[in-house]
């Protein structure tokens, strides 16, 4: 016999799996209703401002402290994790489980993410390189500020 913890789990993530592909069907009958043409091929500036654009909201859902009344109902807290972010676990009621571990774990936002922004792009692509551009240089604005951080503390020793 099986943990209750692993059928609950199993159910759960069968659940996330038949509620994306719904969603990522929806961005196919949106564009669709639209009538445009798919690009032939995705530009590498659109990949890599999607790519650090996913990074970076999904560590913004998934972990920053400001987020945290977003996953508040699903997660409870482990403890602090890199700056400004925490580490949490999902609650183990189920129907909140699996939703706590999508909401605190970057790397499954990152698939939803991606979708979006992949789906946004063939309906709406300009707004949509606006909203990764922005993320983008959000996270470039991190790395420079961890990068000021270490050098002011090695300049101090």
């Amino acid at each position: 016999m099986r943990p209750l913890q692993a059928m609950r789990s199993h159910g759960g993530h069968l659940g996330a799996m038949i509620g994306f592909a719904g969603y990522a069907a929806g961005w196919a009958v949106v564009h669709r209703r639209r009538g445009r043409p798919l690009p032939a091929s995705p530009d590498p500036w659109d990949l890599l401002l999607t790519a650090t654009a996913t990074f970076r909201l999904s560590r913004l859902i998934g972990k920053a402290t400001v987020t945290r009344p977003l996953r508040a109902p699903f997660t409870e807290v482990d403890d602090s994790g890199a700056p400004a972010e925490l580490n949490e676990s999902p609650c183990e009621e189920p129907g909140r489980h699996t939703v706590g571990e999508l909401l605190s774990c970057p790397f499954c936002l990152s698939v939803w993410i991606v979708t979006t922004f992949t789906g946004a792009r063939t309906v709406w692509p300009e707004a949509t390189r606006t909203v990764t551009g922005a993320l983008s240089a959000l996270a470039v604005a991190d790395v420079l500020q961890f990068g000021y951080t270490t050098l002011a503390e090695r300049s101090q020793h």
